[in-house]
């Protein structure tokens, strides 16, 4: 592989701390730890953003099932609601909310469980009977749904406007990124870091940080440490002008079918998960037996979408665990390897509270929130616990 965008500007040969990955996880943690006074180096094999947060839904809230992700979850919504003013970039930040519709009654006592946690935390998150869902989005039919968890304080922005944010507000700390350039082996001395190889050369480095989303199961091999994120890929079709499309369309997600719909200009973003298949990084968009199936989803719950048409269509990876939870942490076998990957669909959300919590490993702070249970050894301890409002 080439090293696009090394070329006129050299790697500088060693740096305190390596962040690998270029997706709003990386620039997050690469603004974090340089305005915390880190000498910082982002690599990116290709461009910034250009990966799996490149074709992120932009969805940000607190609906989840465990209390560590509700307060990821606000962390993001705080940052989010303040990034114009705090970093100078508009990101189109929405509150239109999230509006998940349950379709099998064993689900129920799991929303119950998340409006409770959102609300010990003073998130205005309640369960609505279908009729009361069809006021809050009267495009839907809520035929066979028997509840639904409306979190209006939930929002969406737009993440290729953040990574720039982030990126611009790294530099401006003395953070050097460099996308084109791909890392191809990590150096150590026993199991103490001694530097990255890189297509564009090598960095002797005592640190790195590891948010590399879908590709981080590699970079671990290359540290010889195992990362469990494994790549699946998502498809997602863009719709033309939709009837009838209120200006204001929260968030809206069937569940346990993970069929979702969001607003995108005129018309509407739609997916639904069709199971994880064979993992791998093919981004090719197949619609085969999956965009029937969509097109089924999509006529019971919002019929009016049927005339629209399909105007786009790509798909991208997401990077999972095993347990759909994120892990975060630092290696106890390798000196000052930190790990912020795994996300399984909600790294946007969770970028802001990342790159703190990274922040204050590397330096050597208790976090504010307690990510204990996110760290990797949790799955060698059998000690995992699954979120359960993943799509």
């Amino acid at each position: 592989m080439t090293a696009r965008g090394a070329g006129e500007t050299p790697l500088p040969p060693m740096a305190e701390c390596v962040v690998i990955g270029g997706g709003v996880i990386g620039v997050s943690c690469a603004f974090r730890l340089a305005e915390a006074g880190v000498d910082v180096l982002l690599l990116d094999r290709g461009e910034l953003g250009g990966g799996s947060t490149a074709k992120a839904a932009g969805g940000i809230r607190s609906s989840f099932t465990s209390r560590v992700n509700v307060e990821l979850g606000l962390r993001g919504l705080a940052a989010y609601s303040a990034f114009s003013r705090d970093f100078g970039t508009e990101i189109d930040f929405r509150r239109d909310g999230y509006l998940y519709l349950v379709t099998d009654p064993a689900d129920v006592p799991a929303f119950e469980r998340c409006a409770e946690l959102q609300r010990e935390r003073g998130v205005r998150s309640r369960l609505l009977d279908p009729g009361e869902a069809k006021k809050v989005l009267p495009l839907v039919e809520t035929d066979g749904v028997v509840a639904a968890l409306w979190s209006p304080d939930d929002a969406k922005a737009t993440p290729d406007a953040v990574v720039q944010g982030y990126a611009r507000a790294a530099r401006a700390h003395g953070a050097k990124l460099r996308p084109g350039v791909e890392v191809t082996g990590i150096e150590r001395d026993g199991d103490v870091l001694t530097g990255v190889v890189t297509t564009a050369g090598f960095v002797r480095t005592g640190a790195v940080v590891c948010a590399a989303g879908a590709w981080s199961g590699r970079i671990g091999e290359l540290a010889g440490l195992d990362l469990p994120v494994r790549p699946f890929r998502r498809q997602v079709v863009f719709t033309g002008p939709v009837p009838g499309l209120p200006e204001a369309v929260p968030l809206t997600i069937e569940m346990p079918s993970a069929f979702y719909f969001h607003r995108e200009g005129p018309g509407l973003a739609m997916s639904f998960s069709d199971g994880d298949g064979v993992p791998g990084f093919d981004t090719r968009y197949e619609p085969g037996e999956w965009l029937p199936r969509l097109a089924e989803l999509a006529g019971r719950r919002i019929p009016a979408v049927l005339d629209a048409g399909i105007r786009t269509a790509w798909a991208g990876l997401y990077e999972t665990t095993p347990d759909r939870n994120q892990i975060i942490g630092e290696s106890v076998l390798l000196s000052r390897f930190f790990y912020a990957t795994g996300f399984s669909g909600h790294g946007f959300q969770m970028g802001p509270a990342t790159g703190e919590l990274i922040r204050d490993l590397y330096l050597g702070r208790r976090p504010a929130v307690d990510i204990t249970g996110l760290d990797v050894r949790r799955f060698a301890a059998g000690s995992a616990s699954a979120e359960h409002n993943i799509v």
